[in-house]
């Protein structure tokens, strides 16, 4: 065994939790990403997607990603920046900028490279990136890229915001990184706050609407559209893999802002574009989102419905208050065990632990999609509650 082979094979948290049965990830997903999925000829309602307007098989959206491919083929062979410029990936972005109300936009293959080719060119060594501890991976790979001075935040603390940016040199730029909708915890960013604070410190501010697009504000613009606050935020990211049902992502601004990255950003000059399928996959994805607001009005119905359910039942799930819900489980090995039992009983859900979390905060994240029903609803929670008694994390436990 060679060094580096014998220092990664120390590395062995997988193989442990294999030998216990509690593996719970690269499960392998046998038919299409509905509410009901086949896992080794078992079907499992999942409660594990981002999917959150259910679009991954509305007939329109393959409809677009087929006739793209026979139009175009199935790969661009080579960066937006040289020959992978297609009409359809300028009509997406102009979609987009009007959309959130931008002079531009551009689209990268990954919703990651979006965050780390972004976050990481464009600020210099005398700037400063604000950003919330909870924020993504990407967003903290994309600062760690940098040569800028980062400063932590509490999350959704705005008392530790403003004594970070009280550190910074007052004619320097400080650019306020956060999600719209934090991921795992669910909850909605302060974002009239963060927006007071940067106008008072003369501060940008890039919000990450990952998970905000298609479930907050008017049609799906997202959390700053859902505080009005669209005109002041200066970045709106966002991806297509979670509402839009594709894979990819965009970053949205003015057009100063756009032109920059359209010639720094080396994840999306050194990347190869995104295939024709995938851009008309979002771009019908877009269109059925403004076309059919039921969709958003049911997530949202489906989303109150289950919290209150989950509170009832005596859940810890913090402060989400959004299709996202966590619930806190505080034991890695626990999570694993809570998530292979729920899959036993036929749900599907995400286990969230170190160091995706603090170990202290493990948690089984239970995400919503429109097309849910209320009774699947009632069956997961019935027998979530079944499980948390079992293993004694709700009270009254089982015998």
């Amino acid at each position: 065994m060679n060094l580096l082979e014998n220092k990664l094979s120390k590395y062995d948290a997988p193989q442990k939790a294999k030998a216990l049965g509690i593996y719970p990830y690269f499960r392998v997903i046998e038919s299409d990403q509905d509410t009901e999925v086949i896992i080794n000829g078992k079907k499992v309602l999942m409660f594990g997607s981002n999917a959150y307007l259910g679009l991954t098989n509305h007939p329109k959206v393959k409809e677009a990603a087929l006739a793209a491919t026979k139009k175009y083929g199935t790969g661009m062979a080579g960066s937006r920046f040289l020959n992978g410029t297609l009409d359809i990936h300028v009509d997406l972005e102009k979609k987009l900028a009007n959309f959130l109300g931008k002079d531009d936009a551009i689209v990268f293959p990954t919703g990651l490279m979006v965050n780390v080719g972004v976050v990481s060119c464009m600020t210099g060594r005398e700037d400063y990136i604000l950003w919330d501890e909870l924020d993504h991976a990407s967003i903290i790979e994309g600062h760690r890229l940098s040569f800028s001075q980062k400063l932590k935040f509490r999350h959704n603390d705005m008392t530790s915001l403003e004594k970070q940016l009280q550190k910074c040199e007052p004619d320097r730029v400080k650019l306020i990184v956060v999600d719209g909708v934090f991921s795992m915890e669910g909850d909605v960013a302060n974002l009239p706050d963060i927006v007071r604070l940067a106008k008072k410190y003369n501060a940008n501010v890039m919000v990450d609407e990952a998970h905000g697009l298609g479930v907050l504000g008017r049609q799906g613009r997202g959390a700053a559209d859902h505080f009005g606050l669209l005109p002041d935020v200066d970045l709106i990211m966002g991806t297509f893999s979670k509402s839009l049902a594709s894979i990819g992502g965009f970053i949205a601004s003015s057009s100063p802002i756009i032109n920059y990255l359209r010639h720094n950003s080396r994840t999306y000059i050194f990347s190869a574009s995104s295939t024709p399928a995938a851009t008309a996959a979002a771009n019908a994805a877009l269109d059925i989102m403004i076309s059919e607001p039921e969709r958003i009005e049911n997530l949202w119905e489906l989303t109150h419905y289950a919290l209150n359910g989950f509170r009832e039942m005596g859940c810890e799930i913090g402060n989400t208050s959004t299709p996202i819900i966590p619930i806190y489980i505080r034991d890695n090995d626990k999570t694993f065990m809570i998530t292979k039992m729920l899959f036993d009983e036929g749900i599907f859900v995400n286990p969230v632990v170190a160091p995706a979390v603090a170990s202290s905060d493990t948690l089984i994240r239970f995400s919503l999609m429109a097309t849910h029903t209320k009774s699947q609803i009632d069956f997961a929670m019935n027998k979530i509650e079944k499980v948390l008694k079992k293993v004694g994390i709700l009270q009254n436990v089982l015998v």
